[in-house]
Formats: C-alpha cells, sequence, structure tokens
C-alpha cells in the first residue's frame, strides 16, 4: 500500500511530540500529504444537567487546543516538514475517524505510552466506540515506552 496522505491525531503530551516527529520523518521518507489534528472536548463532568457546555468554557478549551495544534505545526517547520493543521471540537475518536473519512487518508498516527492510561481517549468515545473499530484506514501507534 502507498500511503499518499497520513493524519497524526495530535495532543501535545511527550507521547505525542514523540510520534510527531516519527509522523513527519515517515511522511517525508513516503512523500506523503501530512495533517495533523488536535481535538478540542470538553469532559463529560463539565456538561450541565440541561446537557450543554456554557459557551467560555468551550471557547477557552478551544484556545487552548489551538495552541497545542499550533505549538505541533511550528514544531514540524522547525525541522523542515510541512502540515495542515485541522482544529476539531468533539469526541476524539469521532473526530479523528470524520477527518480521516472527509480527507481520504491512508494512514493515522497516533502517540501512545503504554505506562500511562492518558492517551485512552484516542482509543474509545462516548459511546465506547473504539479507533481501531471505526478507523477508516491503517492506524500506526508510536509507542513510548517512558
Amino acid at each position: 500500500m502507498k500511503y499518499r496522505k497520513i493524519l497524526l491525531a495530535y495532543n501535545g503530551s511527550q507521547d505525542g511530540k514523540r510520534a510527531l516527529v516519527e509522523c513527519a520523518e515517515l511522511a517525508n521518507f513516503l512523500g506523503a500529504e501530512t495533517h495533523l489534528l488536535a481535538v478540542a472536548s470538553m469532559p463529560p463532568s463539565l456538561f450541565l444537567t440541561e446537557g450543554f457546555v456554557p459557551e467560555e468554557l468551550l471557547e477557552e478549551e478551544k484556545k487552548r487546543t489551538q495552541a497545542v495544534l499550533d505549538e505541533g505545526i511550528d514544531s514540524l517547520r522547525q525541522k523542515g516538514f510541512q502540515a495542515s493543521g485541522h482544529l476539531a471540537v468533539g469526541e476524539p475518536v469521532e473526530e479523528i475517524c470524520r477527518l480521516a473519512k472527509e480527507l481520504d487518508v491512508d494512514l493515522i498516527v497516533i502517540g501512545h505510552n503504554q505506562k500511562t492510561s492518558f492517551a485512552a481517549r484516542w482509543w474509545k468515545g462516548s459511546v465506547g466506540a473504539s479507533l481501531i473499530d471505526y478507523a477508516p484506514c491503517t492506524i500506526l501507534i508510536a509507542l513510548s515506552h517512558a
């Protein structure tokens, strides 16, 4: 299979930063188009009883996530790589799959540390949807053992 387009689900963590470099090197080697996705999501505990998140909390989360995305794009540029940035709001699994389908990507890259559960947000959505079950393409897991 030829990987023409690669999507990196990026969260700014140390694992994400390692995956960022691996993804960029792989994309460069393959001559693939690279896309970075950061997902702004609100913890369920912040939802009010009416089922919505106050607009100011959502805007703060979007600003924080945009800063993470900008940092990832800047980091790639400093290393001589190019990537398109995408900001989404919602459940990470759903947004990763949606953008992967929309962009018709061939590979999704995700950083994961086997010793922490932080990256678990990439694996399960609000309804228990597994990224592995719903991804429209191959997934590469950049493992970190730190």
